[in-house]
């Protein structure tokens, strides 16, 4: 099952106890369906538990019946749909909330919000039957597609609204619809919190927190795997020199110091600078001066 499944799974479970609420969330459910209108037009959704809820919010807030059918797709899951029957339990449904099924422009009603606490719950009950968040293993993302233009600047004004989350909602067009969505681990954990799903907000910062701990190694591997290749290439190159020193004037009639160095590094090639500096009792700069000195002279023989 995908995350935005189980995040939803997780939302349903809980339970909204207060009218006010009840009605807010199941405002949240069908508002944003095509199943919110006169004409009768069927609601689809892979998740029955989306589709019972939806289903038993309209018979509790509206006294609407709503028929349910299951059609099996895959053995794991089926697909839901649902449609209210009849003229009259449509229009039963939309002026429950205070719709007529006719205006011109779908807008958002805040009278069926009566009380602070209705925010979320219809925030909610609108991600059950519009939004959708990634898998945080792949990016951070969660959205909600609404089909009306001048409904989704009122959403996004009521997401803006919410207190002490700073959602910073974004609104795009994809396909003929509004899609309101939000980026960000932080902000989007927040609102999965907000909404009644802290399993699916842990989870979220704990695959940011893996992929966190993971690039720092990749970083930390690729800095000590370029250190690595540059010692070795300058290593190369300072062998290379002092073989050339060896053959010309004979390591034997360099002075003390260099002498000494020359033959530490054809003994021991992969060592860093700083490493034949503590061999010889001195400092990483007095091990690179040396190394420069034996360079310079045999760039000239």
């Amino acid at each position: 099952m995908s995350f935005a499944s189980e995040t939803k799974k997780e939302i349903c479970r809980e339970t909204v106890l207060s009218p006010c609420c009840q009605k807010a969330m199941a405002y949240g459910l069908w508002l944003f369906t095509r199943g919110f209108s006169l004409q009768e037009n069927a609601v689809v959704t892979e998740n029955g538990s989306v589709a019972r809820l939806m289903a038993e919010s309209a018979a509790e807030v509206a006294g609407v019946m709503a028929e349910m059918r299951v059609s099996m797709r895959r053995k794991e899951s089926g697909v839901y749909t649902l449609t209210v029957p009849g003229d009259d339990q449509r229009l039963r449904l939309l002026e429950a909330f205070g719709h007529t099924g006719r205006e011109v422009n779908l807008r958002l009603n805040r009278a069926n919000l009566e009380n602070d606490c209705c925010m979320r719950a219809f925030i909610r009950g609108a991600f059950l039957s519009c939004g959708t968040v990634t898998d945080p293993k792949k990016d951070y993302h969660l959205e909600f597609s609404i089909n009306h233009r001048r409904l989704a600047q009122d959403f996004v004004t009521l997401l803006e609204e919410v207190e002490g989350l700073h959602l910073q909602p974004s609104v795009t067009r994809r396909k003929g619809s509004y899609v309101v969505y939000i980026k960000g681990s932080e902000l989007i954990a927040d609102l999965l919190t907000y909404m009644g799903a802290p399993t699916a907000s842990m989870t979220l910062m704990q695959a940011k927190m893996v992929k966190e701990v993971r690039n720092y190694v990749n970083r930390t591997t690729n800095f000590e795997t370029a250190n690595i290749d540059k010692t070795a290439s300058a290593s190369a190159k300072q062998v290379m020199a002092i073989r050339h020193l060896q053959e010309t004037v004979g390591l034997e009639n360099l002075p003390d110091d260099l002498r000494e160095m020359a033959y530490l590094r054809l003994e021991n090639p992969e060592m860093s600078l700083r490493e034949l500096g503590e061999a010889l009792s001195i400092s990483r700069s007095g091990a690179n001066h040396r190394i420069q000195r034996l360079l310079e002279m045999a760039k000239t023989e």
